[in-house]
């Protein structure tokens, strides 16, 4: 296939279970790509089961970026995820090929490909909000995001103590609502994003498959290894998806029947919310997740992005 180079990132992006893994294998393979990891918990080390990080096998032999770069007791930084993402797309690019981004953590996407900057920190007012998550947990902190910031509250899970601390953060530092620090949506790079649409009854199912399939494959284990290596204390890997319902059933506090229960519906609320960031973004070219001819579906994008391009 003809490939304009002026179009020089793709990104595959929607709601977790859609396939974005395998499509962006597919892409990378017919146009010389390498992928780079935008799941923020794809970058920790042995965090593979429970994120359905992709084997060397599933792999298929495409360089694979951004995949076990931190330990799970660091905290998650989507400003130090910018430096590497763009270093690493630097990189794809100097040696001839193409990146493609994939995943569904939508600040994290647009840290890679879009013109913006994160504000700064303050070491006091961090401190004492996460004081304060330590000792009121994050539901109580998440409500006061929501009364300053409907639309930041929306996108961040109530769980996600971190990302409520930060949201809070900027407002208190820049008197401004978390949202209104990221800009207008303007790319770095020529770029084109491809957004997976799946059926609502159709993903529910999938991710039951999917969770079902977690632990099938040992999740628990995996858990068990981690919180050893400690999980337990990780601001951020600590409360992702399934593993921080895994750790209360290993706490003794829930059954492990209710732990996969709880997985699978926090998990289902988490997919509604990458599907309304995804959407607010006017630049997704959304298609079906189970179109036969997918592949070719998104290359025709690419190419049609690309010849924009040129003509400019």
């Amino acid at each position: 296939m003809r490939f304009v180079t002026r179009t020089n990132v793709i990104a595959v992006v929607g709601p977790t279970a859609a396939g974005k893994s395998d499509l962006a294998v597919e892409l990378a393979l017919r146009i010389h790509g390498e992928a780079v990891n935008a799941d923020s918990m794809q970058l920790y080390r042995g965090m593979d089961i429970g994120t359905a990080k992709l084997t060397r096998r599933e792999r298929r032999e495409v360089p694979h970026h951004l995949l076990d770069i931190w330990d799970v007791t660091e905290s998650a930084s989507v400003a130090e995820y910018q430096r590497l993402s763009r270093k690493v797309i630097g990189d794809v690019h100097g040696r001839g090929h193409v990146p493609v981004l994939v995943g569904g953590s939508g600040l994290y996407v647009r840290a890679a490909l879009d013109d913006l900057e994160f504000p700064g920190t303050d070491p006091a007012v961090r401190g004492r909000l996460e004081e304060e998550l330590a000792e009121r947990g994050p539901e109580i902190l998440h409500e006061r995001l929501r009364g300053l910031d409907p639309p930041a509250a929306a996108a961040i899970l109530p769980s996600n103590g971190r990302r409520v601390v930060r949201a809070l953060e900027v407002i208190e530092i820049s008197g401004r609502p978390f949202t209104a620090t990221l800009p207008d949506y303007r790319y770095l790079y020529d770029a084109v994003q491809i957004g997976l649409t799946v059926p609502r009854p159709e993903l529910d199912e999938r991710i039951a498959v999917r969770v079902e399939h977690m632990w099938s494959a040992g999740f628990v284990a995996e858990v068990e290894t981690l919180e050893r290596a400690g999980l337990r204390d990780g601001l951020t890997a600590g409360r992702a998806l399934g593993y921080a319902q895994v750790l209360r059933f290993l706490a003794g506090e829930w059954t492990e029947e209710r732990a996969k229960e709880e997985t699978i519906r926090a998990t289902r609320r988490f997919a509604r919310k990458q599907e309304s960031w995804f959407r607010r973004d006017p630049r997704v070219h959304w298609r079906p997740y189970d179109a036969t001819d997918l592949a070719e579906r998104a290359l025709e994008l690419v190419t049609a992005a690309s010849d924009a391009g040129a003509g400019r």
